[in-house]
């Protein structure tokens, strides 16, 4: 990678050390500053900022091989001496020290890939991406790849995790919610979710991996994700727990309910069409836009005190309208007795809430800016501030939902008057029926899984985790740990 003479702001870098060197057979004056860059004139200035680009080096003989991110070189002393092996030895430790090999990179990572997701192209983005850098970082790395959906929430829930310095999904976001999941309901929660996950891009959403690369300006890449794991920078996350009687799901991506779970889900039958669907798919369903009844109540964050309406905090231990939940030849929901983390250890009762009553076209809750690499949805959400992001979309002229629609992947959306956006600390959802056909309902997702189908709904004979009636949202700041770019 060329960059021209660096310009120092005050004082120049200091230089750790310097040495003449052969590389590729030429002659070459090499230093390494004090602030971590590697710099060498070979056809003009040429530099590697070694935190950042260098996975690994190590001395061979006279010889120090250095892998990048840019490519390989081979620093060779231009005079073979008796100390060769201790230069060799003194510029591993100081690129060590400038590398921060001790401050957390990972050396053995467990490795979930999904062949089946998105377009299909998990398989070679780990081949050429994943596989590749983690060997030129020597990490060591044991592969598994989904057969099923939930496979690797299985794998989670079982995995000795002792063996392991992180769990990275080369997937959507799809296999990161099913291992957190898993993690969370194994008797040992406390500490398994402190395993740092990472996101490597290679599905149809990866609203994670895109949250994470604009947080720092980098394009959504898998060379990207994969050097932020390499690095070992991590951050926390919020997790939230979604719950309905005795059964919970844990999410860390988003909850939508109305317009965009239609979109999303109901766009399947148009799979074939890659991500194209969800854009042709969205026209349809504004053009036959429909409207839900219902409410929601929440515990606003500071600053969002003045949305809704004052009430009182009511919580049914289990669904008490599972009449209008399903169809009539689809049986009970999903009973799944859940062991391990209950959620966050938080007293509702004594919170001050408030109501918003419908009718809706969407309401859609967000933990982080973005739910695919083209959607920003809640360009406030911060990762773990401890609040949900609420996105609520009311009625509106078709075309102004039109261009509130495209806003989108800007997150000018939240500027609409038809959207009303805030935070809040809990949330509960009472979904009802369609406006305009009483007898249906809708359908309930969180992060790409239906959580639940309204009679009448887009494939509502199939089982479902929870019934369509009221769900609560609960949110612990940064209960999970990411590989993150800083």
């Amino acid at each position: 990678m060329d960059r021209p003479g660096r310009v120092p702001e005050s004082a120049p870098p200091e230089s750790l050390i310097s040495d003449r060197v052969l590389i590729n057979g030429v002659v070459t004056p090499v230093t390494l500053f004090s602030d971590g860059v590697l710099q060498w004139s070979q056809r003009g200035h040429r530099s590697l900022i070694v935190e950042k680009e260098v996975l690994g080096f190590a001395a061979e003989g006279p010889k120090i091989r250095i892998r990048a991110l840019v490519g390989k070189a081979e620093l060779e002393s231009a005079a073979p001496r008796a100390e060769e092996l201790w230069r060799g030895r003194t510029w591993c430790s100081s690129l060590s020290l400038r590398n921060r090999t001790g401050s957390g990179r990972p050396k053995r990572l467990f490795v979930f890939v999904n062949p089946f997701g998105g377009s299909k192209s998990a398989s070679k983005i780990y081949l050429d991406h994943v596989k590749l850098l983690f060997e030129d970082a020597g990490i060591q790395f044991t592969l598994q790849e989904t057969r099923y959906q939930l496979h690797a929430k299985e794998v989670a829930k079982t995995l000795d995790l002792s063996k392991y310095d992180g769990v990275v999904c080369v997937s959507g976001d799809g296999i990161l919610v099913e291992v957190v999941n898993g993690l969370l309901e194994r008797e040992d929660w406390d500490a398994a979710i402190k395993i740092p996950l990472g996101v490597v891009p290679a599905g149809t959403g990866n609203g994670m991996a895109k949250s994470l690369s604009d947080s720092v300006g980098e394009p959504c890449t898998p060379s990207n994700a994969v050097l932020a794991i390499i690095r070992g920078h991590k951050r926390s996350l919020d997790v939230a727990t979604i719950c309905q009687g005795k059964t919970k799901f844990f999410s860390v991506l988003m909850l939508a309910w109305g317009l965009v779970a239609d979109i999303y889900i109901e766009s399947e039958k148009y799979r074939w069409m890659g991500s194209a669907r969800l854009d042709f798919y969205a026209v349809q369903r504004i053009v036959r836009l429909r409207q839900y009844d219902g409410s929601i109540s929440f515990v606003p964050a500071p600053g969002s005190e003045t949305y809704g309406e004052p009430t009182s905090y009511s919580n049914d231990s289990e669904p008490a309208n599972q009449h209008i939940a399903c169809a009539p030849n689809q049986e009970e929901p999903i009973n799944i007795r859940q062991h391990g983390y209950e959620g966050p250890d938080i007293n509702l009762d004594s919170m001050d809430w408030r109501t918003i009553r419908g009718p809706f076209v969407s309401i859609w809750l967000h933990n982080v800016p973005w739910g695919g690499e083209d959607t920003k949805a809640a360009p406030d959400a911060k990762f773990s501030d401890g609040y949900i992001d609420v996105i609520l979309m009311r009625a509106c002229p078709k075309l102004s939902l039109l261009s509130l629609m495209a806003g989108l992947s800007t997150g000018s959306h939240i500027k609409s008057p038809y959207v009303l956006y805030f935070k809040v600390k809990a949330f509960i959802l009472q979904p009802g029926p369609r406006t305009e056909d009483p007898v249906k309902g809708g359908i309930i997702d969180s992060d790409g899984e239906v959580l639940a189908r309204g009679r009448g709904a887009y494939k509502c004979d199939q089982k479902t985790l929870m019934a369509y009636d009221e769900l609560q949202i609960t949110v612990d700041q940064g209960l999970a740990t990411l590989f993150s770019p800083v």
